[in-house]
């Protein structure tokens, strides 16, 4: 029986479709990224409640003292770096000026904040699919949940696999479906957006007992210097990337997740929702809370995933 390897990709990364994927991928990757950075800035207190004239300003950091941060965390090399990367977060919509009156990201004393954190998230449908394939992907991935396992198909054994008749039963249980029939559409969008994957990338979705996979690892720790660091096609499926399938090795290190901050530590309750312009990004829609589609109330800051 084989083992190892990486799972054969050349249909999903051809033609336009191929683009396509690539390009919901690289959106995926600034998401989880910008989010990361997010968590970690919290559990340093680089985000924090600040005051200017009279007023206060929750959850922001101050532009100069983050370059300064993210120098000293090794995320940037010097201070062009940083700027670049943090201007890279701005442009699409993970940062923005407090009053959105400045677009270039300086070496200066502004105060910025995640728009995550003030409610003013611009919510597409990608950013949908992608949420919710993060919530389904947290779940499946808890310790109480068996559902992933080591199966095999057509000879080759592959790890934290699930079968598509399993996952749309399992899809209803959790309330995420009312019936099998409606699950369909979701696993669908799952897979449309490379967040589940046949197992060796030979069949589209369908309600039998073939294997799938989470094709993205929302749990990889991400670096920002990897948002301006250009990738072939071909990184994408190698062993160490957030979107590789997987198959069995014998490495048996565990993976690391990322979790920066205690999943008990509450941060802080934003009571008002800034609705600031968000100018280019051309949304109208905010997302509110974390990553439910559902309308919630005030913003919690402090989400135990990664988005």
């Amino acid at each position: 029986m084989e083992e190892g390897g990486s799972a054969g990709s050349d249909s999903s990364t051809s033609g336009s479709g191929g683009a396509q994927l690539r390009e919901l991928e690289r959106v995926a990757e600034v998401l989880v990224t910008g989010e990361q950075l997010r968590l970690r800035l919290h559990e340093e207190q680089v985000i924090k409640d600040r005051r200017h004239h009279l007023k206060t300003y929750p959850n922001c950091f101050v532009t100069e003292e983050l370059i300064d941060w993210l120098i000293e965390h090794k995320e940037a090399s010097d201070k062009e770096m940083a700027i670049t990367l943090m201007q890279k977060l701005a442009d699409q919509c993970i940062i923005h000026h407090v009053c959105d009156e400045h677009k270039e990201f300086k070496d200066v004393k502004l105060f910025y904040c995640f728009r995550k954190g003030d409610g003013t998230f611009p919510l597409d449908n990608e950013v949908k699919a992608f949420m919710r394939g993060q919530r389904l992907y947290e779940k499946r991935m808890s310790p109480e949940n068996t559902l992933l396992q080591p199966r095999v198909e057509e000879g080759v054994k592959y790890e934290r696999t699930f079968m598509q008749s399993e996952f749309l039963d399992w899809l209803v249980k959790e309330g995420e479906a009312t019936t099998r029939k409606a699950a369909e559409p979701l696993c669908h969008q799952l897979m449309e957006h490379g967040i589940i994957q046949h197992v060796s990338n030979k069949h589209p979705f369908m309600d039998s007992n073939l294997l799938y996979q989470f094709r993205m690892n929302f749990r990889w720790r991400r670096r920002l210097i990897e948002l301006i660091n250009e990738k072939s096609s071909s990184s994408w499926e190698t062993h160490e990337s957030p979107f590789c399938l997987r198959k069995q090795s014998h490495d048996n290190r565990k993976s690391t997740s990322f979790m920066s901050v205690s999943p008990s530590k509450e941060i802080k309750i934003v009571s008002a929702v800034r609705r600031s312009s968000m100018g280019s990004c051309g949304s109208s829609k905010y997302f509110r809370s974390s990553p439910t589609l559902s309308s919630s109330p005030p913003v919690l800051c402090n989400p135990k995933s990664v988005l």
